[in-house]
Order: C-alpha cells, then sequence, then structure tokens
C-alpha cells in the first residue's frame, strides 16, 4: 500500500511557513539586536523565542527541551525558560481522531474495541493517547500520531541546522554539529510506532512484565491493533509522580529506587537507556496496603541503544573520578567520542561530569543534591563550564553525550522533586558488580535479536 503520510514536499512548505512566521521573527529582532550592537540573546528576546515555539508545539519544542539539558547548548538564561515548556499540543478532535483510526485500522475499526474514547486522555509533542477497552475487557491505551508527522520533523530538523548554525557563529567555543544528528536520529525513530512496540517488547525482556513481582511495570503491546502510526498498549493503572511530593519519605524513597532501577540497571547490564525520563512518562502504582509500590513505564519511543565500549567509557569515567586517575579519565572522554582534549578542557567537562557522578560518588545517604530546586539543578555547573570554555575551548559534542546528558538530568530533576534521600553510591555500585564489556556484549546481542532490533554501529 501507497503511504499517503510520507515526507511530502506540499506538508514540509506548510511547516516551513508556519515555523517561519513565528521563529522567523524572533531572529530577525535578533538580527537587528546584532546590528545596533545590543545583547542578541536578552531577556526579551529569549522570552520573544519561547513564547514562538510554545505555540508550535510538535517536534521544534521537543528539540528545545533537548538543547536545554547540554550545557552552553543555549544561554542559561534561555535553557531555563525552555524549560518550562510543556509538550501538550492541541489535540485532535472526534471526527479526526475517528478519520485517523480508519486509516490505520481500516473502516471497522471501532468493532475491534469494546470501547474507545474519542476525546485524548494525553495530548504531546507527537501524537495522543486515547483511554479504549478490549474485547475482552482489558483496559487499553492508544497512542496516535499526529498527520503529516514526518513531514513536521523533516522541516524543523532543517529550521534546527539553521539555528545550530547560528549559534555556532555567535559561541565557537561549542560544536553542536553531531548533537544535531544524533536529535535528528532519535526524532525520526520515534515516528515509527513498531519500533517502539519493539522497545516494549525489550524492556519486558530486560524488566519484566505488569505480572512479574518487580517494582517497575513495563505494558504489553497488541500487535493485531497497532501499526506504524498506531500503538496500542495495555494501559497502566497509575497516579502521577508528582502527587507524591508531600507522600511518606519511605514511599518517595521507593519511588526513586524504581526510577533508579528503570534506568541504570539497563543501561549498565545492556548499554540501553529510556532517553526521555519527563515527569509524564512515570505513573506511580500502590501495593496491596495502598502504599506505593513502585512505577509504571509508560513511553517507549526514545531509546536510546550505545555500543557497549561506550558504557565501559562511561563506567571507566566513574572509575577515574573516584581514583582521580587523570589517565584514565582522558582516555574515557576519548571512549565518550570527545576528541584532542587538552588538560585545560578536561578541566572543564570534568565540572559537569563530577557534577553527574556526583552522587554516585558519595558512600551515604543523601539527596541528589543539596540546597537547590528542580529547577536550579546543574545550573551553576553550566556557568562555569560557559566561563571554561570561552577560554580554552573549542570543543565537539559527541552524538551520545546527547541523550545520557538529557536522561541524567531528567532523572536528577526527578528525584529532587521527590526529596528522595538514597545511597545512590551503594546503588550504581550493585548493578556494577561483575560488570564485563564483553559479558554485556553478548547479553545486548541477545536481547536485541529476541525483540527484533538492530544492534548500534
Amino acid at each position: 500500500m501507497s503511504d499517503e503520510e510520507r515526507n511530502r514536499l506540499s506538508a514540509r512548505a506548510a511547516r516551513y511557513a508556519q515555523v517561519g512566521t513565528r521563529v522567523g521573527g524572533v531572529a530577525a529582532r535578533m538580527a537587528s539586536a546584532r546590528l545596533r550592537g545590543r545583547d542578541m540573546f536578552d531577556d526579551a528576546n529569549a522570552a520573544a523565542f519561547t513564547a514562538a515555539l510554545g505555540s508550535l508545539k510538535g517536534p521544534m519544542m521537543k528539540v528545545a527541551q533537548f538543547l536545554a539539558t547540554i550545557p552552553e547548548a543555549l544561554p542559561q538564561d534561555w535553557a531555563d525558560r525552555l524549560k518550562q515548556l510543556q509538550s501538550n499540543a492541541p489535540p485532535m478532535g472526534a471526527g479526526f481522531v475517528n478519520r485517523r483510526m480508519m486509516a490505520e485500522l481500516g473502516a471497522g475499526w471501532r468493532a475491534k474495541f469494546s470501547t474507545f474514547d474519542l476525546h485524548p486522555a494525553h495530548a504531546a509533542s507527537l501524537g495522543q493517547v486515547h483511554r479504549a477497552t478490549s474485547l475482552d475487557g482489558r483496559p487499553l491505551a492508544c497512542k496516535l500520531q499526529y498527520p503529516d508527522m514526518t513531514s513536521v520533523v523533516e522541516a524543523d530538523l532543517k529550521q534546527l541546522d539553521i539555528l545550530f548554525a547560528l549559534r555556532r557563529r555567535l559561541n565557537t567555543a561549542l560544536d553542536t554539529r553531531e548533537a544535531a544528528k544524533e536529535i535528528g536520529a532519535r526524532l525520526r525513530e520515534e515516528l515509527d510506532y513498531e519500533r517502539e512496540a519493539k522497545h516494549v517488547a525489550l524492556y519486558r525482556e530486560i524488566l519484566g512484565d505488569r505480572t512479574t513481582q518487580t517494582n517497575v511495570r513495563v505494558p504489553g503491546v497488541w500487535p493485531d491493533l497497532s501499526t506504524r502510526r498506531l500503538i496500542t498498549l495495555d494501559w497502566l493503572e497509575g497516579e502521577p509522580l508528582l502527587d507524591f511530593k508531600s507522600a511518606s519519605q519511605e514511599a518517595r524513597n521507593t519511588i526513586a529506587t524504581a526510577m533508579f532501577r528503570a534506568w541504570w540497571h539497563p543501561f549498565i547490564k545492556l548499554g540501553i537507556i529510556h532517553g526521555d525520563p519527563h515527569l509524564g512518562n512515570y505513573t506511580v502504582f500502590r501495593d496491596g496496603s495502598g502504599e506505593a509500590a513502585g512505577i509504571n513505564l509508560l513511553d517507549y519511543g526514545c531509546i536510546r541503544i550505545f555500543p557497549p565500549s561506550f558504557v565501559k567509557g562511561v563506567v571507566d569515567l566513574y572509575r577515574g573520578l573516584r581514583d582521580a586517575d587523570e589517565a584514565a579519565i582522558a582516555a574515557a572522554y576519548e571512549t565518550w567520542g570527545f576528541r584532542g582534549l587538552s588538560s585545560q578542557l578536561r578541566d572543564v567537562l570534568n565540572i559537569w561530569s563530577r557534577f553527574i557522578y556526583g552522587p554516585l560518588l558519595d558512600d551515604r545517604v543523601r539527596p541528589i543534591a543539596e540546597g537547590v530546586s528542580p529547577g536550579e539543578y546543574g545550573r551553576t555547573q553550566a556557568g562555569r563550564i560557559h566561563e571554561g570554555l570561552k577560554q580554552h575551548g573549542p570543543v565537539t559534542v559527541p552524538r551520545e553525550f546527547v541523550f545520557m546528558d538529557r536522561a541524567a538530568i531528567g532523572l536528577g530533576g526527578a528525584f529532587l522533586h521527590l526529596d528522595a534521600r538514597l545511597n545512590f553510591y551503594a546503588m550504581f555500585n550493585e548493578a556494577l558488580v561483575d560488570f564485563d564489556v564483553d559479558t554485556l556484549a553478548q547479553r545486548q546481542a541477545a536481547v536485541l535479536q529476541k525483540a527484533g532490533l538492530s544492534a548500534p554501529t
């Protein structure tokens, strides 16, 4: 069958016009400020840029949120504003949803469900989620992609290239071209719901399914009710994570422990991370006594599979920082993809590394950061990196850094919201027991083959 929503020139042109109308006006203001010798990145332009992206929704805003977590990719006040953007797009109406479902499952699509709510339970940047019930009465979550998203993503990625080029002209200390490639690759993957179904199968293999006695629950996929642009999963009942901010310390620690396991264990054991630690991608389930028992992991579009050598580099950097071994630190950065670093640039990168690894190096019960609000998490370190790169740059951000960094910042922010107090050192080193890169490579190959996914290159 022909794909009527392939990457179409007409749809791209419409998106170019939409982006140009909103973002182009901000770019003109910035150019005018530069000609007049004023700061292009002042508060007024930052506010205008944030408003423009917030009105666009879709992938362009998602890209902006990625950039907000990379130190020095954007001015700090711009990054702070972009972190506040929400990913909720205006939902598709009931009539439109009916036509979309017909296109995915055929004219008799309603007969495949016992019930289907045409009004979305959640609306996000690339699609929206509908509650439904299977013919045998089981609750379902149906994620339906917005129309023409392939064309929209391609148009937005072209605009991203322009924004990155402008930033490079103004800030030669940081080369973000590799980061742009990584963001593009992952966004394109997120459009493929057939791939996402394989990601779900992968995580069920790693963490267990909803019936397993575990503190992390993974839904099942309904293949007969899924397509490239529609994925149907079990609906996992749970409560929003932020509803537990005032729960007992024990409950908050239980939730944070589950989140730590869902993120670090797949990475250390298999080189795989959940790359979108948005708070909305977790809900909390309770045990029979009504206490918080763990998390439901809900979204699997943004899963990053790393080469085993990269995981070894992450472990080697941790051990190098722990042992103050400069040679090991330098070798680890090379493995990460940083090239030709001077000792001064390594010192600058160590500011960020010690910030990320800090709780994992401290053998005591503690919060993820002390005396810091979620909104301020990483801000001081980013400011120090800014000054260091101005003096000792340039440096190219390797592709692998983008999602590793984004996920770590998102996870840390969630721990701060919960005010979790754990021995992160003990938890991390437990995951590191018997770490061996060759064993990891064998395990990774086995689980990827079972899920029908390819090994990373």
